[in-house]
């Protein structure tokens, strides 16, 4: 069921109301008027109060006009009050990009100030008020276990025992400075999203682009050293050994065993010549590959823990590749990845 983008309006909560009385299950009140069950649910807690029987029992029941009264308290300006006012457009256009479209608040805020939108809504607000607005309930469908980045404690730094030479190839303590400060382009992270143990035999390769941010994600249908191999000469023969050697200049990995194999990895598919080159990063030290593991906490919000990979399609897996290289980024301006991406080739010469 495909929800509809804007909010319940007082013809909704009178139908709610009615079939509530009706004893109509939440789901089916949802499907009714396209939204989702979360919404109903809040809803109900809105315009909740205590009805007094002609027996003298109370019970809960649910008011419209109190459910409305509420919103519109939620939105309208008094005094100083929220900026966004009676903006009932820009609260839906913000809930839509934190519902549907998974970003957080400061991708929204950056995308709308990069679009032009606040101009268009003629209001503006910073993250912080949004994040201000969401703890004090102020969205109809957005709370604090909506969003999809929480406060993180700040981490302390690690010591990490040198090592002159990872176990599968070369460690990444020889990786040249050009990869490590993201001036040049074309050197990638990799790793794998893997699924629940003992239940999921697939699990994702992902590829990040460590200066444009552009991610590649692949279904492996096997967690083992010759299926990502098999996936590196798939990307080499849909886009030529040339251009690969071009745009996969270096990739970084973790020693997992499914990155065992240094050798096929680097090699081209038909084993007559490199491709690229391989790095290794340090045993328990994901921060090395810091970008790739930040674009996997990203792939969690579309696949959860727990979720098993073998039922996931390969249109679904390009639909989270496609939403993570759409996706704002703070350190683009708020441009995507994916434009970024697309610059990067077009200096190669390979871009339309």
């Amino acid at each position: 069921m495909k929800t509809r983008p804007h909010h319940l309006t007082y013809s909704d909560r009178l139908h709610i109301e009615k079939w509530i009385n009706q004893k109509m299950r939440v789901a089916d009140i949802a499907a009714r008027l396209r939204v989702s069950r979360q919404t109903i649910y809040k809803e109900l807690q809105r315009g909740e109060y205590i009805k007094l029987l002609s027996t003298w029992e109370e019970v809960r029941a649910y008011s419209p006009d109190i459910a409305e009264t509420h919103y519109r308290e939620n939105l309208s300006c008094k005094g100083r009050g929220l900026k966004i006012g009676n903006n009932i457009k820009m609260a839906e256009y913000i809930e839509r990009k934190i519902v549907d479209d998974g970003y957080s608040p400061a991708a929204v805020i950056g995308e709308m100030n990069r679009t032009g939108k606040f101009e268009e809504f003629g209001c503006r607000i910073c993250v912080g008020t949004l994040y201000s607005y969401i703890d004090k309930g102020v969205f109809f469908e957005i709370t604090n276990k909506d969003l999809p980045v929480k406060g993180r404690r700040k981490k302390k730094k690690k010591k990490v025992r040198v090592q002159k030479r990872a176990a599968a190839g070369e460690s990444i303590e020889y990786r040249p400075e050009t990869i490590n400060d993201r001036s040049e382009f074309g050197h990638w992270e990799m790793d794998t999203v893997v699924g629940p143990q003992g239940k999921s035999k697939c699990s994702f390769l992902t590829l990040t682009e460590r200066k444009t941010r552009r991610e590649i994600v692949m279904k492996l249908q096997r967690h083992t050293a010759e299926a990502v191999v098999n996936a590196l000469n798939a990307i080499e023969t849909r886009i030529g050994t040339d251009h690969f050697r071009l745009i996969f200049k270096s990739i970084t990995v973790d020693n997992g065993t499914e990155f065992s194999d240094c050798a096929s990895m680097e090699t081209t598919a038909d084993g007559n010549g490199q491709r690229t080159k391989l790095y290794y990063a340090h045993p328990y030290s994901s921060w090395e590959r810091g970008t790739n593991e930040v674009t996997n906490r990203m792939i969690r919000r579309k696949v959860p823990k727990g979720v098993n990979f073998d039922a996931i399609t390969l249109n679904e897996v390009q639909r989270i590749e496609d939403w993570l290289n759409n996706y704002p980024r703070r350190q683009h301006g708020y441009r995507t990845a994916g434009d970024m991406f697309t610059e990067e080739l077009k200096k190669l010469g390979l871009g339309s």
